[in-house]
């Protein structure tokens, strides 16, 4: 009987390395491992590295690709801590959802853009948000589409909270449209921000994360923030402020154009939307993608497109996205097939 020889056949094993950081601060090396090691043990799952710690040095074992994956995670997670900010296991998640090598970032780590705000500084945690927070910094007008949960609002908030306590614009106005009531909000109980609140409250939520609730209310009560739906935006000039849509997929082509042509001068709008989240009456158009589809490719405006990869919620929200997309393609190939 013939002798089968499979060795031949196995992938070569990469080399291991070793290598060991040395931090000088012990009480923020406390903070990088985390309570009982949690944040040590998330990086060593994460990137399929062993990590040790003995004194104030971290001993990183693994293949050259995964030990310069770590080494970069924990250096950049340390110099959070150095700039004041606090770790958490999102912000962990966050730092190596950059590392990963299918969604590496344009930037290095060291380089990625950053919303300062008085309450601490707003980091990407995902390749597309690196590139949203640039468009932000860069243009006067940008679109952001994608899948809940990719920040596309949280961080434009974060950057209306940050120009707006820089003075780099005097006011902050959010608005949605209240489509579930068609925008006819008379039959709703209570006065009229009773009837919109339902429908606005995602903003003031976001809000609340960026400011102290007595700034927020005094902000609000002046004028310098204003929530309302998208009807109320109808005749006006929006001068040096920062305007967010929200849910624009739900607004009308006529709807769009009114809103965008409310710019001022020294304002800068952000769009926000999912096109596979439409509300609208059977056989509408969508203002959103009417308005990409004409203006996209226009000087002054930027487009941030979000992927599944770049959700940053609970990791289950990740995982019922993509199951719901595979399911509307499968469907979408098994029409395909009935028609032909």
């Amino acid at each position: 009987m013939s002798q089968i020889l499979t060795s031949h056949l196995s992938a070569p094993v990469p080399p291991l390395r070793s290598l060991t950081m040395t931090f000088d601060n012990n009480g923020l090396l406390a903070a990088l491992l985390g309570d009982h090691d949690r944040h040590l043990a998330r990086i060593e799952q994460k990137l399929d590295v062993r990590l040790k710690c003995k004194g104030n040095r971290i001993a990183i074992s693994g293949t050259a690709a995964q030990v310069a994956a770590a080494e970069a995670a924990l250096a950049a997670l340390y110099r959070q801590l150095e700039h004041g900010e606090t770790l958490d296991g999102p912000k962990v998640d966050g730092v190596l959802r950059m590392m990963d090598p299918a969604n590496e970032p344009r930037l290095p780590l060291s380089d990625l853009p950053a919303i300062r705000t008085r309450k601490g500084a707003v980091g990407p945690r995902s390749a597309g948000q690196a590139g949203y927070i640039d468009l932000l910094a860069r243009h006067e007008m940008v679109f952001a589409m994608g899948p809940a949960g990719t920040g596309k609002t949280y961080l434009a908030v974060a950057q209306a909270v940050a120009m707006l306590t820089s003075g780099k614009v005097d006011r902050i106005v959010l608005s949605r449209p209240a489509v579930e009531a068609g925008e006819r909000l008379g039959f709703l109980p209570g006065d009229m921000k009773e009837k919109v609140d339902p429908y606005l409250r995602p903003l003031y939520d976001a809000l609340n994360e960026m400011l102290p609730g007595e700034t927020l209310t005094k902000r609000m009560a002046s004028g310098e923030i204003e929530i309302a739906p998208l009807a109320f935006m109808r005749g006006r000039t929006l001068a040096h402020a920062f305007v967010i849509l929200d849910e624009a997929q739900n607004t009308t082509p006529v709807q769009m154009k009114m809103f965008l042509t409310r710019m001022g001068e020294g304002t800068r709008m952000v769009i926000t939307g999912d096109l596979t989240q439409i509300d609208l009456p059977p056989n509408t158009r969508s203002g959103l993608a009417d308005a990409l589809d004409t203006l996209e490719g226009v000087q002054g405006i930027g487009v941030a497109r979000f992927a599944n990869s770049d959700v940053v919620r609970h990791p289950l929200v990740g995982r019922i996205v993509e199951a719901y997309d595979q399911r509307y393609a499968a469907a979408k190939e098994h029409a395909r097939e009935r028609q032909g």
